[in-house]
């Protein structure tokens, strides 16, 4: 079960989102104008277009949205009910027609095709999950594949779709790399279900992905200042088996806002046709 935030809490962090945003935006607290900051596109690309981020009041989501508005991106963000809707009205405001919301649920590929519909790319944070774990990703990806203008999709996977290997057999130290996947039958068998549904979602997108602008980031576990006073759900689930992954020196973490820049850096990368998979942290838990 996750830890829920405080009304309070919450209501803080948005303020000082929207704070944020203001300086984002160029204006210092007195309506003073500063250095205008131009959009992250190369040569060649189309200055201007706008991208999307899926659940982007998310626990990631609000800290790519937070990075990518720094860099001069106009945003569009998909929201799943009318209180995140609420909540987004506040930060539109301070973000001077760089962010608009619309509500499209991540079941509902129409309503996801038409949230794409002008803009050239789409980050996927992948805050929803079934029980499947794999229709968030696939109706993504299909509604990208129906949307003429997008030529580069982002996907948040997880590390945790890398890591669960059986070395039973092996005297060998694992070694993790873009190339790994974690092993269906292993985490079947150690009930791990959350890196199953991440490991299945991430290749059901893969398979859907063939031959477009595709990559995937596989962030170990996700922490942030103050971390545990909003721990989401995939949090708790990520460290299921937690004590093994540090055993085997898996056990690695990365900040939301480096995460954040990590996203931006590969979507800049795919101007130069990078694809594939991307592991990130930046620290290693050995003590």
């Amino acid at each position: 079960m996750g830890v829920m935030c405080t009304w309070e809490s919450e209501k803080t962090e948005m303020e000082a989102f929207c704070r944020k945003l203001v300086v984002a935006a160029g204006k210092d607290d007195e309506g003073g104008r500063n250095h205008h900051l131009v959009s992250y596109y190369e040569d060649g690309d189309e200055k201007g277009t706008w991208l999307c981020v899926t659940s982007g009041v998310s626990y990631v989501g609000l800290a790519l949205v937070n990075h990518l508005l720094q860099l001069g991106y106009s945003l569009r963000i998909t929201v799943e009910n009318p209180e995140e809707m609420e909540k987004v009205k506040e930060i539109e405001k301070t973000a001077e027609g760089k962010l608009e919301a619309i509500m499209a649920k991540l079941t509902d590929i129409d309503g996801l095709e038409k949230a794409f519909q002008g803009c050239g790319g789409v980050f996927h944070t992948s805050a929803f999950t079934d029980p499947a774990g794999l229709s968030g990703y696939t109706n993504v990806m299909e509604a990208c594949a129906r949307t003429a203008s997008i030529k580069r999709c982002v996907f948040t996977s997880s590390l945790a779709a890398c890591v669960w290997q059986d070395t039973a057999q092996s005297d060998h130290t694992p070694v993790i790399n873009h190339g790994s996947w974690s092993s269906e039958s292993f985490c079947i068998e150690k009930k791990l279900w959350y890196a199953l549904g991440k490991m299945r979602a991430e290749k059901a997108a893969w398979r859907i992905a063939i031959e477009r602008g595709f990559t995937t980031i596989c962030p170990a576990l996700i922490t942030r200042p103050q971390f545990c006073h909003r721990n989401p759900t995939a949090t708790i689930a990520y460290l299921k088996g937690g004590q093994e992954m540090y055993s085997l020196g898996l056990l690695v973490t990365v900040d939301v806002t480096k995460l954040a820049e990590a996203h931006a850096s590969v979507l800049k990368a795919m101007n130069s046709n990078a694809s594939g998979r991307y592991i990130c942290f930046d620290k290693v838990i050995d003590s």
